[in-house]
């Protein structure tokens, strides 16, 4: 039986795909062997002992301790993509919103008084203040290339947008997924000298943080228009204000509302609206959740952000799962221990990541308590587990 904590509300669907048979699931529990989260601060909670993973129902991890769970063997796993179509068309809401002047010109309709008559009057005499233009005439920027920003670019060609992009660390499979006539960035210099509007799609680090700085603000296109709706921060806040009052920038879209852009008329804030689909909450729920159980039955590992993807079909009779300090020997010395106990091996497979290796080792025979405490005694071992 594994027991799972939940931090947050987690869609239904998701919850469902651990049977009653082998789960326990509940917002109060006692040891949990793995927690389900979306936006619960886990910086400010103690860690359960004997908790093997976390899941994350979103993509963005700020708010895990990943390096403290790593240092105590502990799997973080999230669900890129899952979320990817419902920001995609969040973002796609943001440049018409920004482009038509729509927020502006709601409000001016609100605040109209009179009969039908003085309605209609003072609609022909004040439309002209909110003319917009048309997203054919402008070229996009996307910085950030990964499951959201891909679908951004493509969407934007779609509606006959010059699109450029940017991203060093773009995998081979998003390449493939990228319209063809999406432009290539030499760097966030570049695509910004190049682009009306630009969407950004990166994590929060030190690298990203206020990559949009007060100097890059400066060098936008006058009367561009920003959308950020992957992390607060990213942008420099006091800057943006600074560039919409000198009429520089045309507008600023985010997901990120703040004191500082609250009520001023070029900044549509929205309240973290991004993956508020119910569509996009299921399938966040439901990619974490099965990610969790094959871990945690099986061993096998995708989408972690702490360790590497490891996927082992299961031979033998005993399965050992081993996370390490990645060190030259570790593997020699686990299957030392293995062989001294009599403990054939049948497969295998070791992987590394940063500062952590990963192995799933399937063995002929069973792994006695013996062989499994000289495993978890060995010199930079964080975590065994027999399943």
């Amino acid at each position: 039986m594994y027991r799972i904590l939940t931090l947050n509300h987690i869609a239904t669907k998701g919850l469902e795909r651990f049977g009653r048979e082998h789960y326990e699931v509940a917002s109060e529990i006692s040891h949990p062997d793995a927690i389900l989260v979306r936006s619960f601060d886990m910086h400010t909670m103690e860690i359960p002992e004997g908790l093997k993973a976390v899941g994350r129902a979103g993509a963005g991890v700020n708010n895990i301790p990943v390096e403290a769970l790593s240092e105590r063997g502990i799997a973080v796993f999230n669900a890129p993509g899952a979320n990817a179509n419902a920001v995609k068309e969040l973002v796609l809401a943001g440049m018409l919103l920004a482009a038509r002047n729509i927020c502006q010109a709601w409000a001016y309709t609100r605040e109209l008084l009179g009969d039908d008559a003085e309605l209609h009057r003072q609609v022909e005499a004040g439309k002209k203040r909110f003319a917009g233009f048309e997203l054919t005439s402008r070229t996009l920027g996307v910085i950030g290339l990964g499951a959201i920003g891909v679908q951004v670019a493509n969407a934007a060609r779609g509606l006959g947008m010059e699109v450029v992009g940017y991203d060093p660390h773009m995998t081979v499979g998003r390449a493939w997924q990228l319209d063809a006539g999406v432009h290539q960035a030499a760097s966030v210099d570049d695509l910004v000298a190049r682009c009306d509007m630009i969407s950004l799609h990166v994590p929060l680090n030190e690298h990203t943080r206020h990559l949009l700085d007060a100097d890059r603000i400066r060098s936008l296109r006058p009367g561009s228009v920003l959308l950020n709706f992957a992390r607060d921060g990213i942008v420099d806040a006091a800057a943006m204000v600074e560039a919409l009052d000198a009429g520089h920038v045309h507008a600023y879209v985010c997901d990120f509302p703040s004191r500082q852009l609250q009520g001023h008329g070029r900044v549509i804030a929205l309240p973290h609206l991004g993956a508020s689909t119910v569509e996009a909450e299921e399938n966040c729920a439901v990619m974490v959740a099965d990610q969790l159980r094959d871990y945690l039955e099986h061993g096998n590992v995708r989408n972690a952000v702490n360790l590497p993807e490891v996927h082992l079909p299961r031979a033998g009779d005993a399965r050992l799962a081993v996370i390490n300090r990645n060190r030259p020997d570790m593997v020699g010395q686990i299957s030392h221990v293995l062989g001294q106990n009599g403990i054939n091996i049948v497969h295998m497979v070791n992987e590394s990541r940063a500062g952590l290796a990963y192995s799933l080792i399937d063995t002929e025979g069973v792994i006695d308590e013996e062989a499994a405490r000289g495993i978890a005694g060995i010199d930079g071992v964080l975590r065994m587990r027999v399943l």
